[in-house]
């Protein structure tokens, strides 16, 4: 499987020629979103864009639901990456400190509470470039208790070789984050240590393993509109689409170099959360890093763009998130409830 080839993605019944995926003789008559295509999403009235979203999120998705995750930072710092958004970056100088790898023990306490409060989901990060063998088998564990807690597993650790990946397959771990951060035209403004095909290499080791994918992006890092439109034909194009798609919001941290950026509309935001709902229907779209920036109106309306997951808690590896107790209050007076893992 090459995580480059483009997959169907159904046309809905309303949408307009010109906005469908376009046919493409060479992945076997089945369709791919141009970035051109994309792009007329992104140019549509915030009204229409809305609609046709949430149209499309009926259809393969409960309207009242929200998936509950929670993610902890199993291995703080001291990553080898120069990804520019990045505190765990020791290219930067943001004042953190690195961690050893958590025990067994202090992660299950802590997926254990995160259960507690409604997670459905509990992911796990650890800032490496990859992880070594003798560490992999002591996420495994972590991922073989946390499943017997009957919660979904998910682990973010960098790049994975293809044995890496059934290694992890075999403790039971149901999806593995990695995303593609960015388009491919501007990702290396961002990033430097890390080639985009390192990144799609990693994403077809975990397919071909049997691991489900969850892999998005960041905006607000000063990207334009078009490559915004590149990244998300970059995650539709993927065989399959993802199935979680996390969009974050850039948190800036001072002492890395995106700190000074401009941030990004907030309807720009909800544009790029409805034009991800349409373009892969099937996936979690979650709302996730920056949250902590919103309010919540601005919430909402990503809810009403397609958003059904976020993160859930107290931290984001190493910024801050809403607190559970928030969340609840403003999930309630929505009308929505959080999905059953």
């Amino acid at each position: 499987m090459n995580p480059r080839t483009t997959t169907a993605v159904a046309p809905h019944r309303r949408r307009p020629h010109h906005l469908a995926p376009s046919d493409g003789a060479d992945t076997g008559g089945l369709g791919r979103w141009s970035v051109d295509q994309v792009l007329a999403l992104y140019a549509l009235p915030l009204p229409e864009l809305l609609f046709r979203a949430q149209q499309v999120h009926r259809e393969h998705h409960a309207a009242d639901e929200v998936q509950l995750s929670t993610l902890l930072s199993i291995k703080t710092g001291g990553c080898p990456e120069d990804c520019g958004y990045c505190p765990q970056s020791v290219h930067h100088e943001t004042g953190l400190k690195a961690d050893k790898l958590m025990d067994l023990d202090e992660v299950l306490d802590a997926a254990r509470e995160a259960k507690a409060q409604g997670a459905g989901r509990f992911c796990m990060g650890a800032a490496w470039r990859e992880p070594k063998d003798r560490d992999l088998d002591k996420v495994a564990a972590m991922v073989e208790g946390v499943k017997a807690l009957g919660l979904e597993t998910c682990v973010t650790l960098g790049m994975l070789r293809a044995d890496q990946a059934r290694r992890l397959k075999d403790a039971g771990l149901d999806y593995y984050n990695h995303n593609l951060d960015s388009s491919p035209q501007f990702y290396g403004r961002v990033i430097g240590t890390r080639t985009y095909q390192d990144r799609l290499d990693t994403l077809a080791h975990v397919r071909e393993a049997g691991i489900h994918v969850c892999c998005g992006g960041i905006v607000g890092m000063g990207e334009t509109r078009e490559d915004r439109a590149g990244l998300i034909a970059q995650l539709a194009g993927l065989d399959p689409a993802p199935e979680s798609v996390p969009i974050n919001n850039l948190v800036q941290v001072p002492g890395t170099p995106l700190e000074a950026t401009e941030p990004i509309d907030p309807f720009e935001f909800v544009r790029t959360i409805a034009v991800a709902r349409i373009t892969m229907p099937t996936s979690m779209v979650r709302l996730s890093a920056g949250r902590e920036q919103m309010d919540e109106a601005l919430q909402a309306m990503c809810f009403v763009a397609g958003a059904n997951s976020i993160f859930y808690g107290d931290r984001l590896l190493t910024t801050a998130n809403p607190q559970a107790q928030k969340d609840r209050a403003l999930l309630s007076r929505l009308g929505l409830k959080a999905q059953q893992a």
